[in-house]
């Protein structure tokens, strides 16, 4: 009876953890969900670290193909870049969009005003524009493991967004990340990525004992700019919004694969 009942449990457990996947990734990223599947959306940010290794395993996979097929390695980053804004549907994107705009404003207190604004201001677009510019120079300079370095930025990245919601007060009283907010409080809710972040290290260590310095840069370097950038936005604004989550994502994917960039080319020396 006890093991029957044990059986039960564990496969309502699997059964709940495979409705939030499939709830994060409807919720992180434009990849069709079949209809007649439940969703559960509460406590999904925990799991968006595992969806950004996820989305970084599909683009390393069509930046193979391309790469097999002739393709110059720089109109690759450029296709690759692109089609990682497509595969959220720039979600991450208009959120740095948003708050670069706000973050203009000199006035604290009218910041969050307009973050909320609808029409994209000249910083927003500024902010675009270097955020699309940095991925794409840094990754076109990446030979080697392009998709293990792909699957890690877009791992840090989201971690450090786990990062705002457990450490930071959110400002709205609604809106998309309101619900991130409300169901993790706890800093367990960092443990799974982060577990899943440093195997993808030690996995480039494993693959490559002359790239361990990259391997390195990964963990410790992903996990820094993925701690500081929460806090630079919560330090400008006294907290974060779902604009600000998606900021964290773009700039920790941005300046991680800077990062990786400049150590590629220092063990390469």
């Amino acid at each position: 009876m006890a093991k029957r009942r044990f059986s039960w449990l564990n496969l309502r457990f699997w059964l709940r953890q495979r409705k939030a996947i499939a709830a994060a990734i409807a919720f992180y990223t434009c990849l069709p969900i079949p209809v007649n599947w439940t969703l559960e959306f509460e406590g999904i940010a925990k799991l968006a670290p595992l969806v950004g290794i996820f989305l970084g395993g599909l683009l390393g996979l069509v930046d193979w193909g391309f790469g097999a097929l002739g393709m110059p390695v720089l109109t690759r980053s450029a296709l690759i870049i692109g089609f990682a804004i497509a595969l959220t549907g720039g979600l991450h994107l208009d959120g740095a969009i948003d708050t670069a705009d706000g973050l203009a404003v000199p006035d604290p207190q009218k910041r969050l005003a307009a973050m909320q604004d609808s029409l994209v201001g000249a910083f927003g677009t500024m902010a675009a524009v270097m955020v699309i510019l940095l991925k794409t120079v840094a990754l076109s300079e990446l030979v080697d493991d392009r998709a293990l370095v792909l699957m890690a930025a877009a791992g840090w990245g989201r971690w450090g967004q786990v990062v705002a919601i457990v450490r930071y007060p959110y400002l709205k009283a609604s809106g998309k990340g309101a619900i991130h907010k409300a169901s993790i409080e706890s800093a367990v809710a960092l443990i799974p990525g982060a577990i899943a972040l440093l195997g993808l290290s030690l996995l480039q260590l494993w693959l490559g004992g002359d790239r361990w310095l990259v391997g390195v840069g990964m963990a410790f370097g992903g996990s820094a700019i993925a701690i500081l950038i929460p806090a630079w936005f919560n330090r400008q604004l006294g907290g974060h919004t779902g604009d600000t989550y998606g900021a964290v994502v773009e700039w920790t994917e941005a300046l991680l694969l800077c990062l990786l960039t400049a150590l590629a080319a220092a063990s390469s020396l």
